[in-house]
């Protein structure tokens, strides 16, 4: 059976890999610092943000951001020199890794965000914790313990848009049934529009957006008008003093 084609287009994209037969990955917590440590190598090498991640025991979720066409060789990067770590300390041959890696292009705001809620809640989808703050592998975890980020993330969304306050708020709530669909059926397209690209450049600015308005329901209405317009929920819930649930919530109605 030939291989799925892979996206390999500069921009965001969603990264899995677990062990072969679903082996364990990380034995140790050296073994965790050890992958984070390659990947932000990789990210200095090929010129990559990690806007969010999580390490679990037989797998791991990377959202990174690539500047060119080069997702493969960053990828090549980390999941070739954790393997040779990984097997030289556990006194193992053969594969490593399932495969060479899972990856999903990001092709819009909505989506990325909502894949940063589901790759935070990983651990607590699997019971292992009840809240992000208590398993220390995530991004969200680093943000919620106001500790220090590896280099590799000092330009992730994550930390601009997120304070230690609300992040519980923003990447705490469960995902809804409705997400989760929609999380599968953009898992399960079979190819993309090279245009069809996250959108970096705003057609109007939010004080453009936002300058009049004399009831709620106008103002709802502008809120949708900016979402379209290409702004995350989080930055327009921070223009407007308002929590990001409540945007959340205007959308969903």
């Amino acid at each position: 059976m030939p291989r799925k084609l892979r996206i390999d287009l500069a921009g965001y994209h969603h990264v899995i890999n677990r062990g072969v037969n679903h082996s364990k990955v990380f034995m140790e917590e050296e073994d965790y610092e050890t992958f984070l440590k390659i990947v932000c190598k990789a990210c200095r090498i090929h010129r990559v943000i990690l806007h969010d991640y999580c390490l679990m025991t037989n797998h791991f979720h990377l959202l990174v951001e690539t500047q060119s066409e080069n997702l493969s060789n960053f990828m090549k990067h980390i999941n070739g020199n954790y393997a040779i770590y990984a097997n030289k300390k556990q006194k193992r041959l053969g594969h490593f890794w399932q495969g060479r890696y899972y990856s999903r292009y990001i092709n819009s705001e909505e989506y990325y965000y909502t894949l940063i809620r589901y790759i935070e809640q990983n651990p607590i989808e699997a019971g292992l914790v009840e809240s992000i703050k208590d398993y220390p592998y995530t991004l969200g975890s680093v943000i919620a313990n106001k500790l220090t980020p590896v280099f590799c993330t000092l330009h992730s969304k994550l930390l601009e848009e997120l304070d230690y306050e609300n992040i519980q708020e923003i990447i705490g709530v469960k995902l809804l049934e409705e997400e989760l669909e929609n999380l599968e059926k953009i898992k399960n397209q079979k190819s993309i529009k090279k245009d069809n690209v996250t959108r970096l450049a705003n057609e109007r600015t939010l004080e453009e957006h936002f300058f009049e308005y004399k009831t709620l329901k106008e103002r709802n209405s502008k809120i949708l008008t900016a979402l379209d317009d290409g702004y995350s929920q989080i930055s327009i819930a921070n223009y407007l003093n308002v929590s990001r649930s409540l945007v959340s919530k205007i959308v969903r109605e």
